[in-house]
């Protein structure tokens, strides 16, 4: 969501003519699929990561504008990364060029992740401060919630402005989990809490609804697999804290409309689905648009007259819905695609870690995309709901309700049947052996050990407590350094020291 906006186009939006040309842009896409008029022919990857900024003592330092000056990123489709702001003033978001995973493109990816991560500690260290790949972010307290802690960007104002308006009070943050967290704001400033790596992954347009919904079956093993969120304002609520505060800081619906049980903007789904339409007719019944973003492109003429339209307000708008795996309509080098955008797992901790993720992802989604038989054949909605909140709250001891299994510790379902699953996955992309086996072999590590991001992070902040006798907010921010120190150093977390 890299366009900018600004106030004064909020105040003379005219939102009939924008829902219109939102619907003009559906039927524009409509008949590109119709006409096969979709890149299908190269099943691109795509990884973006968002980082926070920490201060020396552990706090969240307010500091991305002068890193990425520091950075010096351009727009060049050829560099190794670019470099943009994120919601808050202590994130930054790396987007890296997309690629092929056949042969060693895991390896790749964790190579050039890795020189990325270095330049962005270097750029840091110029300002002063750390960098830290982590879900959410364990020192930002209550006291840190102003909207003075929202990125400069103008696009980040205007959205606070649209979600306060839509909602009409205050956002609520109220979580259950270990502890407990009851705290209402008159800003978006919580969400900017939440830190996510988002894997990309273009499919032929007949096959999306079978990778959409296969990545829906997925996401409860993704999240109890690559937890790394347990904390939020000094509380620990669930493994994966992530995914309820994204659904409850973004949440626009008044108090009626949460009573009558309209759906929030982050949200698993209501349903499998039979095309990539379905998601765009559900963005248009349920989601008000929120930022005013128009074009004077005629998208029905432009597809008609056989060129290729931008469909920038049905793209935009479907930006600002948070969808855990979000459809993307795009255009590269001329040619438009679709894709997935798997937007389930947290930040970090360390670029093996993030790889490990990619390749059970990929994998796993290589294979039962393209069996005959689908998951969503004999695996129901509502069950694969469930699962997904299982292993946001519990983790990586969480349990997950599979086909032929029944309800499973989601350890031994992953070392028993989906291991070797995504072993044969990765072959048919071409992935080589040794990069899928290096990085299954993380993945196997985390459930033999039972040790994920999340499950660290607790184990540190209970021997800063126990043992070394800090207040929790102390123990927190001892916490994060020694995090930062050790995501710096590249080991997966599974291997790290508590």
């Amino acid at each position: 969501m890299g366009d900018e906006v600004s106030g004064s186009a909020l105040a003379h939006w005219d939102q009939s003519a924008y829902r219109a040309k939102l619907q003009a842009g559906r039927e524009a896409l409509a008949q590109l699929l119709a006409d096969r008029r979709l890149d299908r022919d190269r099943p691109l990857t795509g990884l973006e990561l968002e980082l926070d900024l920490l201060e020396h003592n552990g706090d969240p330092a307010f500091a991305n504008e002068a890193v990425l000056q520091y950075l010096h990123t351009t727009g060049d489709e050829e560099a190794l990364y670019s470099a943009q702001h994120e919601l808050g003033a202590f994130n930054i978001e790396l987007n890296l060029p997309p690629r092929m995973l056949d042969g060693a493109g895991i390896s790749w990816y964790e190579s050039d992740l890795a020189a990325a991560l270095a330049e962005v500690r270097e750029a840091a260290g110029k300002a002063g401060v750390y960098c830290c790949p982590i879900g959410t972010m364990p020192t930002l307290f209550t006291e840190h919630m102003d909207v003075e802690s929202l990125s400069s960007a103008e696009r980040y104002r205007v959205l606070n402005d649209g979600i306060m308006a839509a909602r009409g009070e205050d956002l609520r943050i109220d979580i259950t989990g270990a502890e407990s967290v009851d705290y209402s704001c008159a800003n978006i400033a919580p969400e900017s809490a939440n830190t996510s790596v988002q894997f990309h992954l273009q499919v032929a347009p007949e096959r999306f609804h079978r990778y959409w919904n296969t990545a829906q079956a997925l996401a409860g093993v993704q999240i109890a697999l690559g937890a790394n969120s347990p904390y939020l304002f000094g509380r620990q609520l669930w493994a994966e804290t992530r995914i309820v505060l994204f659904e409850q800081g973004t949440d626009t619906r008044r108090a009626d409309q949460r009573r009558a049980g309209a759906m929030p903007r982050a949200w698993f789904g209501e349903r499998w689905i039979d095309s990539v339409l379905d998601l765009f007719d559900e963005n248009y019944k349920h989601f008000a648009p929120l930022l005013p973003l128009c074009d004077p492109e005629d998208p029905l003429a432009v597809a008609a007259s056989g060129g290729v339209p931008v469909l920038r307000e049905l793209r935009f708008h479907n930006g600002s819905i948070y969808r855990w795996n979000r459809p993307v309509y795009d255009i590269r080098s001329g040619r438009p695609h679709l894709r997935v955008e798997n937007r389930v797992l947290p930040a970090g901790p360390t670029p093996v870690d993030i790889c490990a993720n990619m390749a059970l992802f990929y994998g796993l989604m290589a294979h039962f995309a393209e069996r005959g038989e689908q998951l969503s054949d004999e695996l129901d909605f509502a069950s694969a709901t469930a699962n997904f909140r299982a292993a946001a709250r519990h983790g990586i001891q969480a349990d997950q309700v599979w086909p032929g299994r029944g309800r499973v510790p989601v350890r031994k379902l992953v070392l028993e049947e989906l291991l070797p699953l995504a072993a044969e996955g990765l072959a048919s992309m071409g992935v080589v052996r040794r990069d899928a086996d290096r990085f299954l072999d993380v993945i196997e590590q985390r459930c033999r050990r039972g040790v994920n991001g999340a499950s660290w992070q607790v184990a540190r902040v209970q021997v800063a407590e126990h043992r070394q006798r800090l207040e929790r907010f102390d123990a927190l921010r001892a916490m994060v350094l020694d995090y930062a120190a050790q995501a710096a150093d590249g080991r997966p977390v599974h291997e790290w020291e508590v």
